[in-house]
């Protein structure tokens, strides 16, 4: 981030609060081709939150989006109201990046105020970060919340980062799913477990850096990339992603010139179908100079499966990883 920048901590949600939804990147016209949202509805009005929703969020083209004009038009209004504490996106996709050029990060840092996404809305976060110091969160998506079944402990863990400030002991799920939910709420069965992968052994703490893995890298060589120097990185990829394609991506990443800095790296899991096997990553993060001497966790419950962990994007955590697969990871500022 610019050296002016300093961290901004946005203001938690209180109950009466009211979040905005928004659809940087698709349209909510293709999450109502399967409508869960009694669940969704339910889940926010247990917070005692009152949910409204950018004026183009329907708006459907030939990409399931919007013009960029109008995005970036629901996304200022957002921020701009002073009725607004929180805003969530609908879900994610391929094109927030259209909007950097044309967002008015002046405007944005100053109302700040709890954003939250993932996948493609990596893109919007870390160029906030980068350029207004703005701490943002990579947690679930409006859509997420319509998850019948097996949706815990994703919504314990966006409530204890966006309505509270203690520090935040992540322990794995006992299970996991990786399936269209969305498309049929009955037939789920979880996946017990395994536990996270220590890859790397060590202690490191620092600003947590990242999101999506290949969305993260199409902010390379911009403004709106932030500082790898001190960061904790974050990293996850979706099924499209095999274990070639993360090797690739991780690659660019960490030979940008300041990711020498890089204190650590904590990896979401991967979807059963991009077939990253832990000895595969294993390789791939030995193959990286950047990673040498330092602590390396991966199987943690954020990416393209459930429960998703919500963090903060320009918070602080700190990890240890020890042998057998012994690890601590907590969030420390959010």
């Amino acid at each position: 981030m610019p050296a002016h920048a300093e961290t901004i901590v946005p203001p938690k949600l209180r109950p009466g609060d009211t979040v905005r939804v928004v659809a940087p990147s698709r349209s909510r016209t293709l999450i109502m081709e399967n409508d869960n949202t009694r669940w969704m509805d339910e889940r926010f009005a247990a917070m005692g939150l009152t949910l409204t929703f950018g004026e183009h969020v329907d708006e459907d083209d030939q990409f399931r989006s919007s013009s960029i004009e109008h995005r970036v038009a629901d996304l200022h209004a957002a921020f701009a109201d002073p009725t607004v504490a929180g805003i969530i996106t609908v879900i994610g996709g391929f094109n927030s990046n259209e909007l950097l050029p044309h967002l008015d990060f002046d405007l944005i840092a100053a109302n700040p105020k709890v954003f939250c996404g993932y996948s493609d809305i990596t893109a919007l976060q870390n160029a906030i970060l980068a350029r207004t110091g703005l701490v943002t969160y990579s947690g679930p998506h409006w859509s997420s919340w319509g998850m019948r079944d097996h949706f815990e402990p994703t919504g314990d863990w966006f409530r204890a980062a966006v309505t509270a400030d203690a520090p935040i002991a992540v322990e794995p799920s006992r299970a996991w799913t990786d399936d269209a939910w969305y498309a049929d709420q009955d037939d789920r069965t979880p996946v017990p477990n395994e536990g996270w992968w220590s890859l790397r052994p060590g202690q490191a703490s620092g600003r947590i850096v990242g999101g999506n893995l290949c969305t993260l890298n199409l902010l390379q060589g911009t403004a709106n990339m932030p500082s790898l120097d001190g960061a904790l990185l974050f990293l996850e990829d979706d099924f499209e992603s095999d274990a070639a394609h993360v090797a690739r991506n991780l690659t660019s990443l960490l030979q940008q010139p300041d990711a020498d800095g890089v204190t650590g790296l904590v990896v979401g899991r991967f979807q059963s179908s991009s077939a990253v096997t832990r000895e595969a990553l294993d390789e791939i993060v030995a193959r990286q100079p950047a990673l040498r001497g330092k602590p390396v966790l991966a199987g943690v419950d954020f990416g393209h499966t459930s429960p998703l962990l919500t963090f903060p994007v320009g918070g602080t955590a700190e990890l240890a990883v020890g042998p057998n697969d012994a690890a601590t990871l907590t969030i420390t500022r959010h």
